[in-house]
């Protein structure tokens, strides 16, 4: 756990060493969502390849870039592209970037993502804020010798998802005029997609929406002291009685198009922080 430590001590000094910025809040962009970063005056820019022990996107729409400048007249670190477990990353490996936002004084983390819809209300290219999530990584960041200078070894989580926030980003929605749902979002490893009984189980359990990212930052996060908010794109529809076979391309379009809205609350969140 020292060692894990001494990383996250050294990517910190490198990022602080090599950019002026003290973020205030941290951004996490999901698949074909990093359109937000477009908004962000950069001062600073660095390839994950570049910075001590980061682990290297995989997946296809994710930069690997980490981003240092200003956004709603707030200083701000933004991940444009995010680590997975499917892709064979350990827990600690994924959440570590939080750890680094931590150390650089990140107080409030944003979070975004892809995902399909299982409530039978929700449409393809809707926005969902997470209100709750539930975690079948089947893994949990936290296991393993506790951090004692983040946070407690037992955190509580009964507000993982900042009810302040949540009601922030509903009161700018409605003067926005974007729709907005709310609901729980559950993770599931992946990388495959889900079975029709699978859908319903997930359905039955009181979920939403299902993604493969997003659970394990959010525990993180919680165990840091931030405040956290999260949206989902819904990018497809997994109702079991009329599943169809799904394109990763209309999945990424779906994402592109919804984009603007997402970009669009998350800055005002920013800017009312």
């Amino acid at each position: 756990m020292q060692e894990y430590l001494q990383k996250i001590q050294e990517a910190t000094e490198y990022i602080q060493k090599n950019s002026s910025i003290s973020p205030d809040v941290g951004i996490i962009l999901g698949t074909g969502l990093g359109g937000l970063a477009t908004e962000i005056n950069v001062k600073d820019e660095f390839s994950y390849t570049d910075l001590p022990h980061f682990p290297v996107s995989t997946v296809e729409t994710h930069a690997g870039k980490l981003l240092l400048g200003t956004l709603g007249g707030k200083q701000v670190v933004a991940m444009q592209g995010r680590f997975h477990y499917y892709e064979g990353y350990s827990m600690k490996q994924i959440t570590f970037p939080v750890r680094v936002m931590s150390k650089l004084g990140v107080k409030t983390l944003l979070i975004s993502n892809a995902a399909g819809g299982m409530n039978p209300q929700f449409r393809r290219g809707d926005l969902m804020l997470i209100d709750d999530h539930i975690n079948l990584l089947g893994d949990n960041p936290l296991i393993g010798p506790n951090l004692d200078e983040f946070g407690e070894r037992f955190p509580d989580m009964s507000e993982p998802w900042s009810k302040k926030l949540i009601a922030l980003a509903e009161s700018i929605a409605l003067e926005e005029k974007i729709k907005l749902q709310k609901g729980v979002f559950v993770a599931v490893s992946g990388p495959n997609l889900e079975t029709r009984a699978e859908y319903r189980f997930l359905r039955g359990i009181g979920a939403d929406v299902v993604g493969m990212s997003t659970v394990p930052e959010n525990i993180v996060a919680v165990h840091c002291g931030m405040q956290v908010m999260g949206i989902s794109v819904i990018t497809d529809e997994c109702f079991p009685d009329a599943l169809k076979p799904v394109d990763i391309a209309e999945i990424i379009a779906t994402a592109n198009h919804a984009e603007p809205k997402l970009t669009l609350i998350m800055q005002r969140v920013i800017e009312q922080i």
